[in-house]
């Protein structure tokens, strides 16, 4: 990790004031390439009332893609360096830690509220006009799984402030020791056969990402050729030599995930991806400058959250109507067909998705409140409210039953908790950052 941080790295430069591009960039095109991923990979058909899935990634060689596709950790150190830079000018402006969480709570959960509106009542419905069963369940189940992103995201931005702190004090050493911990948690999961000892790696792979990004935002990240020949060598290592699968995302059947729970071979393809985006730093923030690049970024910039949470109901509504309604099959991935249809399928879903953008994006900005005024303890128990909510929607979906109400039930009352009319605190103004 020695190797790879450098205090005399320049210090990013910003488009507008408080921004970076390059930042934004990355988080945009991380979450574009989630939805590319996620719009491609299935493999459908129906038959019998069930419907059948598998992953074109998983077909010969094509994992390879994902050291590349596999795109979270880019948006997690996108992530750190906007809470970084967010988190300093509230402070400059004389904001507090609880009230500016609050904001940031508002702003990840809000537009999490219509997708439960919709998706709650939606399979009782589904049901009740005589749709199979089984994929009903389903998309219920996977509506909600991609909110563990929010999870975790959340809580990184609930520990910026101390981990802020320590990045200061101790810099590089942090991620190196979160990555150290994530060494040892992989040999105790691997050794034991205790499966479920991987899932600290939740925190410690995330983590020491979202610590990258504070580096970067202080200017310290440097090297990135050696950071993108390190990260993809010890993930080639590990890969070849270790227990750990070629694929960086999760495969059907697949004994082992480096995703769920995190594993280091994650880790060091991050460590590489990043490498890789830094070296092309320059040339990345020139092609944004381009005016019609520009355009689509400040378009796509409101709108990014509300893509990423409704893009898999976007998929179901298309499946539902091509493979379920008349019974259309994806064709063998990688064949003449599969490649010939990919991007009628893409375009297809891309339609899907306009209507869901028109109706939804306006839930980006969350609905006005007075300054957060109350201390760290109802803050704190404000995020945990609103994550344990998010971890339900992940674990369980939206399946009929009332786990998935009381889910939702705790995000309104983790909501409710960021609200207070007491002015006598200075007040984080809502940040531009997205994430």
């Amino acid at each position: 990790m020695t190797a790879v941080i450098s205090r005399s790295a320049a210090r990013p430069t910003a488009g507008p004031p408080g921004r970076d591009v390059f930042i934004d960039v990355l988080r945009l095109a991380g979450m574009a390439l989630v939805v590319l991923q996620h719009w491609s990979m299935p493999v459908l058909s129906f038959a019998d009332g069930r419907i059948s899935t598998g992953n074109a990634l998983s077909t010969g060689g094509a994992w390879a893609i994902t050291w590349i596709s596999q795109v979270m950790p880019l948006v997690f150190f996108a992530g750190g360096a906007a809470n970084a830079i967010s988190w300093r000018s509230s402070v400059r402006r004389g904001g507090t830690a609880p009230a500016w969480l609050a904001v940031r709570l508002r702003r990840l959960v809000w537009p999490v509220l219509p997708l439960a509106a919709v998706w709650l009542p939606l399979p009782h419905l589904l049901l009740a006009a005589g749709m199979p069963e089984q994929p009903v369940v389903t998309a219920s189940r996977l509506a909600g799984q991609l909110l563990w992103f929010l999870v975790v995201y959340l809580v990184a931005v609930a520990v910026t402030p101390p981990m802020l702190r320590l990045n200061m004090v101790y810099g590089w050493r942090v991620p190196a020791v979160l990555a150290a911990a994530a060494v040892v948690v992989d040999a105790a999961r691997f050794t034991s056969g205790l499966g479920v000892v991987g899932f600290l790696n939740v925190a410690l792979v995330w983590a020491a990402v979202h610590q990258l990004g504070f580096l970067y935002a202080d200017g310290r990240l440097g090297r990135p050729w050696t950071m993108a020949v390190a990260g993809y060598g010890l993930a080639a290592a590990l890969v070849a030599f270790g227990p750990y699968p070629g694929s960086m995302i999760g495969m059907p059947g697949a004994a082992v995930s480096n995703m769920a729970p995190p594993t280091v071979a994650l880790l060091a393809v991050a460590v590489g991806q990043l490498g890789l985006v830094l070296a092309l730093r320059g040339w990345i923030v020139a092609l944004a400058a381009w005016p019609g690049v520009s355009r689509v970024l400040v378009w796509a910039a409101p709108r990014m959250m509300t893509v990423y949470l409704w893009h898999m109901s976007a998929l179901f509504l298309v499946t539902s109507v091509v493979v379920v309604g008349l019974g259309v099959s994806t064709p063998q991935p990688w064949t003449s067909a599969w490649l010939s249809g990919w991007p009628h399928w893409l375009l297809v879903l891309a339609l899907a998705m306009c209507p869901l953008l028109r109706c939804f994006a306006r839930f980006e900005t969350p609905a006005q409140a007075p300054p957060y005024g109350g201390g760290m303890a109802r803050i704190a128990v404000a995020v945990t409210l609103a994550a344990a909510g998010l971890l339900i929607f992940t674990a369980f979906g939206f399946v009929p039953g009332p786990v998935p109400v009381l889910g939702a039930g705790m995000i309104l009352a983790g909501l409710a908790l960021t609200w207070s009319a007491d002015r006598r605190q200075p007040a984080a103004q809502p940040s531009t950052e997205s994430l």
